[in-house]
């Protein structure tokens, strides 16, 4: 599959059953997969409302990957700041999905250029993503997109 084959744009609200869709497979594959204290069953049953929020929200980005007609992938972004606590403006990738069939398309490269395009457009000074310790796939996915770590969040399990 070639770059080409796929699409990134900008999410639009007919698009919301393909991005439920999308969060369920990150759910299923990642989260669902490493935590135990994730609900799997969230996309289903809160993100078509999430996703209709972040769309008409001007501090939210959500991207769609579009393959023939059909949404098999998305992104989702946040900006907020500066405030008290944290004095520049941030931006946060919350969620990134790719159908494993379309991910030799760079299609999780062109979602992350997007966001950080569209971050600094926002004023960010820096942008964020968090990814599960045991996921070193997404790891090293964003450490090529120029992401380091910075915090490290420890669990223990009462």
């Amino acid at each position: 599959m070639t770059g080409q084959q796929v699409i990134v744009r900008r999410a639009r609200a007919e698009d919301l059953p393909g991005l439920v869709a999308s969060s369920e497979g990150l759910f299923a594959e990642d989260g669902g997969t490493r935590d135990s204290s994730v609900n799997i069953h969230w996309p289903r049953e809160h993100g078509a409302q999430s996703f209709a929020a972040a769309l008409e929200d001007p501090t939210r980005l959500v991207l769609a990957v579009e393959h023939d007609g059909r949404v098999v992938g998305h992104l989702m972004g946040s900006v907020t700041g500066p405030t008290a606590k944290r004095t520049v403006t941030s931006a946060t990738l919350i969620s990134i999905y790719v159908r494993p069939e379309h991910r030799r398309a760079r299609a999780g490269d062109r979602l992350v250029e997007e966001f950080l395009d569209w971050a600094r457009r926002q004023g960010a000074e820096h942008a964020e993503v968090t990814a599960y310790a045991a996921n070193t796939d997404a790891i090293r996915f964003y450490e090529r997109g120029g992401f380091a770590a910075m915090t490290v969040t420890l669990r223990q399990p009462l």
